[in-house]
């Protein structure tokens, strides 16, 4: 067998073949867009940026947002790039109490507060209590919640300084005055009540439009609200219904605000125990 036969029968070894990098591209498109997707008809993460929802929720909590509750409207994409529309898809109005995010007039950031009054309702807040249809809402004193202060909840503004003290184990809490409420169904849920404040627990009575819901925080003196103007940081009023983008379920995690991007091991001590899994639906016992 000469060398040339021999050359003939080595087995032809195949062309390495280059990286497909428009079949990489689109398969990195497809699973962006199946994530917005998601965000934008089934459900999203929320952080809580503020302490106006306190003490149900913290500034630093993490939590699930689901957008089908209601139905979806312009508000339902994940980063609002729709212009205003009139109505909702498969639309449905919330419950009272429901704990709800929305976007405020105007405005591509999304606020979290609590469903306080549905179309028709009359409401007014009377010396820091809140009427429904010509009756007060009843609330009852409860004890203190005692707040951990951390980076994320300092406890240093003027109406919460005082109330730093020392709690269970030496370490300073941010105590609290905390005021059950109960709706007229029954749904309940806490508030906090710092004292009398006249811009907050003062507001003449409104009947809400028709497509409106009328929104609070359950830190009644430290919310942008329904009962605040837009100029001022608040709803200005009722907003539509159309503006809410989804009903708060649960607390994935929470975190102290200690947490350092380059510091991995940050990320776990910054966390906060026994707030994961914490339902943010209202009791409905009495």
């Amino acid at each position: 067998m000469t060398a040339s036969d021999k050359s003939l029968r080595q087995p032809v070894q195949p062309h390495a073949k280059g990286t497909d990098w428009w079949a990489e591209a689109k398969g990195v498109l497809w699973l962006v867009l199946a994530v917005l997707a998601f965000h934008s008809f089934l459900a999203k993460p929320f952080y809580i940026p503020s302490e106006s929802m306190m003490p149900t929720l913290l500034k630093g909590d993490r939590l699930v947002v689901t957008k089908y509750p209601y139905g979806w409207s312009w508000v339902s994409p994940s980063f609002h790039v729709l212009p205003f529309m009139n109505g909702r898809l498969f639309g449905r109005m919330p419950t009272r109490g429901d704990i709800v995010i929305v976007t405020p007039p105007g405005e591509k950031s999304d606020y979290i507060k609590r469903v306080i009054g549905l179309p028709g309702d009359r409401i007014a807040v009377r010396g820091g209590a809140v009427w429904l249809n010509g009756r007060a809402l009843r609330r009852e004193k409860r004890a203190d919640a005692l707040i951990p202060i951390d980076a994320n909840v300092p406890c240093t503004g003027d109406k919460v300084f005082s109330r730093r003290v020392m709690g269970p184990g030496g370490k300073p809490v941010c105590a609290l005055p905390v005021f059950h409420e109960w709706l007229p169904d029954g749904r309940n849920y806490d508030t906090i009540d710092l004292g009398y404040f006249p811009i907050s627990d003062e507001y003449d009575e409104i009947t809400v439009p028709a497509g409106h819901v009328f929104l609070m925080g359950d830190n009644r003196d430290d919310s942008a609200d329904s009962r605040f103007p837009v100029n001022n940081g608040g709803l200005g009023g009722p907003v539509p219904w159309e503006n809410l983008g989804g009903r708060a379920e649960f607390i994935t995690f929470s975190l102290d605000g200690t947490s350092q991007l380059l510091n991995p091991l940050s990320w776990f001590t910054a966390m906060r125990g026994g707030r994961a899994g914490t339902s943010l639906h209202p009791a409905t016992k009495q």
